[in-house]
């Protein structure tokens, strides 16, 4: 099911042994746009500081209760490495982390997890090799972006600007980002639109902006998304459709490859 980001803070991480914290932020990847890592803030569990969820530790979800349970224990939540979401989390970095539990990487194969699509799986997976440092696969400077960074990024059009970087849409079994929500309020009578991340020509994470070959007709013309209704097949069979681009649900989307 595709979900709103926002929708998801605050949401209650609970371990197996108890509750952890709360969602109040996400990492995701820059080359696949795909959330890695939930970051929950501990409250007074553990001194207030920040931690790492990966949805690989996921185990089920209480969309109605607002709580996300993992198959790890407070203590080893607790003793997890540390995380600055103020600053680029490199891909040695998140080595160390998936060592720390003892996960398989996921970088470097087929598959948006690996050898799979869907997180879970790898949990208790054997271990795979690490393709950092191989030249053949994923290179140290991919980093993981946090979405509260994100937010706020302009969007340029091909003939001026378009609006600014609202929100994401995720799939919840795959994590991966499947739309920016955009908003166009300082252009355009407030609409919401959604573009899918593959649309971009570039991202200049310096200068905070989203490149979008579109032009501003193009963006009037397009389906308004309304979020009260969140998003189903039939508008994104009218999005693609509107737009003449390949779904993503009917071939596999290539690995980016504009400069991000």
């Amino acid at each position: 099911m595709l979900r709103s980001l926002k929708d998801l803070e605050r949401y209650t991480i609970t371990a197996t042994d108890g509750d952890v914290g709360l969602v109040v932020n996400f990492l995701f990847d820059d080359q696949h746009w795909t959330v890695r890592h939930l970051v929950a803030d501990t409250g007074g569990y553990f001194g207030g500081h920040q931690v790492l969820i990966s949805p690989i530790s996921f185990r089920n979800a209480d969309w109605a209760n607002q709580r996300l349970h993992v198959g790890l224990t407070r203590e080893m939540i607790k003793r997890s490495p540390g995380v600055n979401t103020d600053k680029p989390f490199s891909r040695q970095h998140e080595s160390e982390y998936y060592s720390y539990y003892g996960y398989p990487y996921y970088w470097g194969y087929s598959n948006i997890w690996g050898m799979s699509d869907d997180a879970s799986l790898l949990a208790g997976g054997p271990a795979l090799a690490s393709p950092v440092g191989n030249s053949n696969h994923a290179p140290f400077d991919v980093h993981l972006r946090s979405v509260n960074e994100v937010r706020g990024y302009h969007i340029r059009g091909s003939d001026g600007a378009l609006g600014h970087v609202h929100d994401f849409i995720v799939d919840d079994r795959t994590w991966q980002i499947r739309y920016l929500i955009i908003d166009t309020s300082n252009w355009w009578l407030g609409k919401k639109v959604l573009l899918a991340p593959s649309w971009a020509t570039s991202v200049s994470w310096v200068n905070q902006a989203v490149d979008i070959q579109m032009s501003r007709d193009a963006i009037k013309r397009c389906p308004e998304w309304d979020p009260t209704e969140g998003v189903n097949h039939e508008y994104e069979m009218r999005l693609y459709d509107y737009y003449g681009r390949p779904a993503y649900w009917t071939a596999p989307t290539p690995p980016s490859t504009h400069p991000l």
